[in-house]
């Protein structure tokens, strides 16, 4: 699997975990897969951009971080600015 995919994906799995914290199995219903070159929630769980607290999955600092990037970076391309 691509790693532009893979990221793309990391990035759905923050900014659908940055609506509202989830609990553990909702997160795991929505978001484990079989596949093992899919690795989304492994992924973003390693590099620390999520959090798990007694069965509350949220956005952890570094998640948010993340987010804030890439949303500036979104807004700043020609695509990001077009109205709709």
């Amino acid at each position: 699997m691509s790693t532009d995919i893979v990221e793309a994906l990391i990035l759905d799995l923050l900014e659908w975990l940055h609506a509202r914290e989830r609990t553990y199995s909702q997160t795991m219903d929505a978001w484990r897969t079989s596949c093992p070159r899919l690795t989304v929630w492994e992924d973003a769980n390693d590099r620390g951009l999520i959090r798990v607290d007694h069965e509350i999955v949220g956005v952890s600092e570094q998640g948010l971080a993340l987010l804030q990037r890439r949303r500036a970076k979104w807004r700043g391309s020609p695509r990001g600015n077009r109205s709709v």
